[in-house]
């Protein structure tokens, strides 16, 4: 760690870098001369820890020098921690509610998949999502309605760090998704890099050169069909992750309400064997009641979605209002329900 008393003619410099790259993790912050380091003029400290994260620059002091302390930095993104052998906890949101997804990123999650397949948005719609989590460091996963060429260019062109294509049941289909994720030749993305949120609305002069590096591409696999061809889908170049669909897997093999048969559990077991043997894409599911998240990392699973906004908010509100209806049904003395109300240490607390 080195520090050095940072002039005031530099912090203006600094600061808007720190702005820059705290929204860009392939911003790099430039070279400022600093002056000799006096640790008597020591009297405040700024630690960059990450290229996204923990960013912050203390105001400048109109007398006294500014000390800065540099640690080392480590990619935070999305694809950089699957690499680095994280598991990690995301959550789905269908409503589409800018508020949900902030309060989703500050609650710690690490990632957040912003669904336009079975969620009632579009595109105008998650990019409020998407500028709530990147207010929170958090890395958003987009998953478009189908798998087209002209959703993912809408899609990709926000900047999100995943896309996720649903319903892919071969390698033709694996390949097909991949190639909407680049740029021609080796693929079909429409290019307007130099005005969309991605590259920073052309700010980030390095995008074309790095894009593919920080994007997760994934693609769904969620049918009798798909679980066959498993194998091959996830050997396909350019897919990074796939994410595994048990309610519409359990759907195409005639048990639509029974996710859990004993066949279906059979068959998921089987494509996750297959996809790890292969090596080459993460595996991504969904918590289910008979299959916590705990096992799920057991069985190699990198990504797992815990919860959807909606069924949080669902479970909750259903249950306050079972709390409240069997306290009036059950307890007529008014003492008992303050007693029992206070004991419950409401939000007031």
């Amino acid at each position: 760690m080195e520090s050095s008393s940072l002039s005031s003619s530099s912090y203006s410099t600094l600061r808007k870098s720190l702005y820059v790259a705290n929204s860009n993790p392939n911003f790099q912050i430039p070279s400022i001369s600093f002056p000799k380091f006096h640790p008597q003029n020591q009297t405040q400290t700024l630690t960059l820890t990450s290229n996204r994260k923990h960013l912050t620059l203390p105001p400048p002091h109109s007398t006294k020098s500014i000390t800065v302390s540099t640690a080392a930095a480590s990619p935070r993104s999305l694809k950089s921690r699957l690499k680095n052998g994280e598991t990690l906890y995301g959550i789905f949101l269908l409503t589409f509610s800018p508020t949900l997804a902030e309060i989703a990123g500050l609650a710690g999650y690490d990632f957040a998949v912003v669904d336009m397949e079975h969620g009632h948005g579009g595109i105008s719609d998650a990019l409020p999502c998407l500028h709530a989590l990147a207010a929170t460091n958090t890395a958003a996963v987009l998953r478009i309605p189908e798998s087209s060429a002209a959703w993912a260019k809408k899609a990709l062109d926000l900047g999100p760090q995943g896309i996720m294509f649903p319903m892919i049941d071969g390698p033709k289909s694996a390949r097909k998704a991949a190639s909407y994720c680049r740029f021609p030749p080796n693929g079909v993305r429409g290019s307007a890099h130099t005005i969309v949120r991605a590259s920073d609305y052309g700010i980030d002069e390095g995008y074309l050169s790095n894009f593919e590096e920080e994007l997760v591409v994934m693609c769904q696999v969620e049918s009798e069909e798909g679980v066959k061809k498993i194998d091959e889908i996830a050997a396909v170049d350019g897919v990074d992750c796939v994410q595994m669909g048990p309610l519409d897997l359990s759907a195409s093999m005639g048990y639509l309400w029974d996710p859990g048969h004993k066949k279906v559990r059979e068959a998921l077991r089987g494509a996750e064997k297959a996809v790890l043997k292969g090596g080459a894409a993460y595996l991504s599911g969904f918590v289910m009641p008979h299959d916590p998240a705990v096992e799920l990392r057991r069985r190699g699973y990198h990504m797992v979605s815990g919860a959807a906004d909606v069924g949080l908010f669902r479970s909750a509100a259903v249950e306050d209002v079972r709390r409240f209806k069997t306290r009036l049904d059950d307890d007529d003395d008014g003492e008992k329900e303050t007693a029992a109300v206070a004991e419950e240490k409401y939000w007031s607390e």
